[in-house]
């Protein structure tokens, strides 16, 4: 209870009902939990500060108590309403952000002696009970939920480490050598120094740009046409498994269909003989 015995007596001059002292018990709670009330009313204004103290005119109305709030640590900015029907009090709280919404309904009698208001040491009965319906039921489900959340991704990411730690430790595991289908390795360029010592074997016919020690007598001063292994074969060869430049020897067609016959070739001997 550190705490709520001095903000009760700042606030004493303006309780004069007992839905006045639950509204500050819930208010001592949403102080405890991190948040600091910057207002009243349900618009912003330029006084706005965060405070653990009520405003000034927080008790005006007796039937509907509207107060804003502001997380400590973050922007996150709460809208708090309590609206007294009959000998309850019914609170609801939004998120202003997210627009999501929790709600308490306090019977006032359980919690508040109406005859000892002007004495702190009487007027709060069973403030454990209050105190818990407070933290259970009206603080934002949100911020439970964005805690579960962060609890179950701490949870899976110690796994994987431990699971690392596991595959390292194995003297006899192998590691794949192969990349997934669909991604690339990062193979350093062959034809930037340190590593381009050789380059004309690695590119004979001087495809990129740099001159080959072999000249092409059918493309002569032209890039010669081909396809890059790096990139990979459908069906046959994964993406990234042949590094940039390297020399490569298919070893099957590229690609499913082979090219038909050339229309231009010789017709074999006889092929017009119908006895044949």
């Amino acid at each position: 209870m550190a705490g709520l015995e001095v903000l009760y007596t700042c606030v004493a001059g303006s309780i004069s009902c007992p839905q006045d002292a639950v509204v500050c018990f819930v208010h001592w709670e949403m102080i405890k939990n991190g948040y600091r009330c910057v207002g009243c009313g349900d618009e912003a204004r330029n006084s706005d500060r965060k405070s653990e103290l009520l405003p000034s005119d927080w008790s005006s109305n007796k039937e509907l108590y509207t107060l804003r709030y502001k997380a400590s640590d973050s922007d996150t900015q709460l809208l708090l309403k309590a609206i007294a029907v009959d000998s309850t009090l019914i609170f609801n709280l939004m998120n202003s952000k997210t627009q999501q919404v929790s709600d308490l309904t306090v019977n006032i009698s359980d919690h508040v002696d109406a005859d000892q208001l002007h004495t702190f040491e009487s007027v709060f009965k069973d403030t454990d009970g209050l105190s818990e319906k407070v933290k259970t039921q009206l603080l934002p489900a949100q911020e439970r939920q964005t805690g579960q959340r962060t609890e179950r991704r701490s949870q899976k990411e110690e796994v994987d480490e431990q699971r690392r730690r596991g595959e390292d430790s194995d003297p006899l595991r192998i590691p794949n050598r192969y990349p997934h289908r669909g991604t690339q390795p990062h193979w350093p360029d062959p034809m930037i120094p340190p590593f381009a010592a050789g380059g004309a074997d690695l590119d004979p016919f001087g495809s990129r740009g740099r001159g080959g020690m072999i000249v092409d007598p059918l493309r002569s001063g032209y890039p010669r046409s081909g396809f890059d292994p790096s990139s990979g074969i459908p069906d046959i060869l994964p993406p990234g498994a042949v590094p940039p430049g390297a020399r490569f020897d298919p070893f099957g067609p590229v690609g499913r269909h082979r090219p038909g016959p050339d229309p231009d070739h010789m017709p074999p001997p006889g092929y017009d003989d119908m006895f044949m």
